[in-house]
Order: structure tokens, then sequence, then C-alpha cells
């Protein structure tokens, strides 16, 4: 009797019928020739689980589990298939499929958590060396490659909406692009400004925070009040509005609301900090906390990187490299479920670790009830022994 392994149970976690309608619309197993969308992205999903450095190494160790593939509904691979389906396959259904997902999560994590906290910022992916030439006047010229865009919510550290771009693009029309929740709060930096974003948060019913540019024109409505034990903290707290409705160049700045500026004394830093949000009666030391939790989306991204393959790629190709990344996110996206599932206390690295070395292993669980019902078909068996005599 066969009994799944844990790479077979994390998998389980994936809707096939979500893939399905992703190829079925970019038509992206066409002209597939016996390597189909999902081969693509199984032998994927197992390159960053196992650390696979090129396709020559996930070949010999994914073909060496070739009595599991069957129950993965996949076949073996070979390097040169693999490599033409990284440059040729449109990344666009693995892209679409990525979104599907983040958007399951996401909404399971608005049923569970009423008080939202999204953080907002990107990281680069630099690329240098032969085989990169594509990057040259398509990206930053200290930063030659590519953006990876993320919507971040780190009471459960779990991204919500991903986005690869060239790193040309600015971090702003990513932020445009977000859906906006009523009664969510927004931490964002200096690289998300605009006024007229900021203002079509605050319609939305949303909060932001974030840091005011030191050029801004800003008007002091009035001075708050600072408790007594922050005023280590916080130097000010203020009500501001900004001066000019119209800055120029044709410009209409729409927020003309009032607004509040908070400086925050840092310790390991000679200068302050100021900030401004749309919450104007929240205590300023909790914006202040709000928004140094925005760390917690630069140590995922050094996470990520550190522990999926998004440093070093198997293709080298835009196309390539885009799938890789993509798929990096549904591996962690798979990663998350599976421990959650599966009830670990261990930290998320050490966990992954152990994945790693037991992927085709079967799972605790699985190798349980394995063992239960083989206990008793032999427990029945000898009872109809025991009837026989």
């Amino acid at each position: 009797m066969y009994t799944n392994t844990r790479f077979g149970e994390l998998l389980k976690a994936l809707p096939k019928n979500t893939f399905r309608r992703c190829v079925e619309h970019y038509q992206s197993d066409k002209h597939n020739k016996g390597f189909d969308s999902w081969d693509h992205l199984i032998s994927m999903i197992y390159a960053q689980l196992s650390g696979s450095r090129s396709l020559r190494e996930l070949e010999v160790s994914y073909n060496s589990h070739a009595a599991h593939h069957y129950h993965l509904g996949c076949g073996p691979i070979k390097r040169s298939t693999l490599s033409d389906a990284n440059a040729s396959r449109d990344a666009s259904v693995f892209e679409s499929f990525c979104s599907a997902l983040l958007t399951q999560a996401h909404g399971k994590l608005k049923r569970d958590i009423t008080d939202l906290l999204y953080l907002l910022d990107s990281s680069p992916i630099c690329l240098f060396g032969r085989g990169y030439e594509w990057t040259q006047g398509q990206s930053m010229p200290h930063v030659p490659g590519l953006k990876l865009h993320l919507l971040y919510a780190p009471d459960v550290m779990l991204p919500c909406t991903a986005k690869v771009t060239r790193s040309t693009v600015n971090d702003l029309e990513y932020g445009r692009e977000i859906e906006i929740e009523p009664g969510a709060k927004y931490v964002f930096d200096k690289g998300y400004c605009d006024y007229n974003w900021w203002y079509r948060i605050d319609q939305a019913g949303a909060f932001f925070v974030t840091r005011l540019k030191c050029n801004a024109a800003v008007q002091e409505l009035k001075s708050n009040p600072i408790e007594e034990k922050d005023t280590s903290i916080i130097l000010s707290d203020e009500d501001i509005q900004f001066k000019n409705k119209h800055p120029g160049g044709g410009r209409v700045n729409h927020y003309m609301k009032p607004l509040r500026r908070i400086v925050v004394h840092r310790e390991d830093h000679d200068k302050s900090i100021v900030l401004v949000t749309n919450q104007m009666n929240t205590p300023a030391r909790e914006i202040a906390e709000a928004y140094k939790r925005r760390w917690a989306i630069e140590l995922w991204f050094k996470w990520i990187k550190q522990n999926l393959k998004i440093k070093q790629f198997l293709g080298r190709s835009e196309n390539a490299v885009k799938i890789q990344l993509l798929i990096a996110l549904i591996t962690y996206l798979l990663a998350y479920i599976y421990r959650q599932l599966s009830g670990s206390i261990q930290s998320l690295y050490l966990w992954m670790a152990e994945l790693k070395s037991t992927l085709f292993q079967r799972s605790k669980f699985e190798y349980e009830v394995l063992k239960r019902r083989r206990r008793n078909k032999a427990n029945f068996k000898k009872h109809q022994a025991e009837l026989l005599l």
C-alpha cells in the first residue's frame, strides 16, 4: 500500500483546478512536447526545496526518485527540456497562479485577524555577468536586474500580494495597484510619497504611516500634548496641513485635510525621524511602533534570499528568472501552509532544513496511519485463523 511522502503532502495545498484554468487562459501547454506546465511547476518547486544549484544537479536529484513521480502526477525531467521551458514558457501562467494562491491565503487572513497591519516595500534582485545582458538599458544602472514588490502581513509572516518588475519601475506604481481595505493600516517609506494616493487611502477608510520629506510644504495647525512616559521617544506631536493645493506643473493636491506629524527619537541614530499619518487619535507611541515594524518586511526579504533559490538562477533569460522568483513565492506559501497544518513549533528555518532532507520520506502522520492499518489487517487475519480452528 502506497503512503504519501512529505513532498506529496505539501503539494496537496496546490489547487489543481485553479492552475488548470491559468494554463488554459495562457495556453502554456500548446507546444509542451511532453513536458507540460504541471511538470514544470513541480520540478521547480522541488528545485527550491532541495536547493539545487544547476539544471544538471536538479535532473539527477529529481530523477533519482522516479518511483514517486506517478503519485505526484508528473514524470522524469531532462535538463535541456527544462532549460527550454524556462526560456520559452510564458511566465504569466505562474504569475497568475501565484496571485490566486496569495489571494486565497489573504482571504483567510482577513477572516482570522481583525486588526490588519500591512507593510509595503520592494527588494532588488541584482543580476550581473554573462547572460544578463538584457538588463542593460532596462534597469537602474546601480541595480541591474529585477525588483520584487510585496505587500506583507507581519503578524502572520505572510505575503498578501506580490509582483516582479524591471528595476526601473517606481515603487509607487505598484502601490497604486493595491486594493485598499477599509480599516487596514499601511506602513511604507518615503519611496511611496504621493499625496493623492494617501488621499485615496484615507477616502477608502484605511490608515497609513510613512515618513514626511524634509522639503514638504506644510503648516502647523496645533500642537498635541505628549504623555510624560513617552517624552524620551516622542519629541513632538502636531496637526499639520499641506500649504499648496496647486504645487505647480499642472498638478493638484487633493489631500487638504489635517494630518499628524510626529517626530521620533532614534537611539541608534543621530537624526530623529519624522512620521506622518492620518490616525489623528491614536497614541503617538503606537504610531512610532507601527513604523518600527516596517523592518519585518526587510527581514522577510533577507530570509527568503538566504533560504530559497532567488540569488542563483537555473536560467539567465528574463523569463527564466521571473519564473524562478514566482515559484519561490509559491514554494514559500506551500511550506507556510504545510507547517501550519503539521503543528510544528520549530522555527521556519529549522523546519525547512528538516523538510529539505526528508522530502521523499513518509510523513509521521501517514506512517502511523499505515502501521495502524497493517496492525488491524494482521489482527483480522489472526481472528479469521482462530475461527477456522
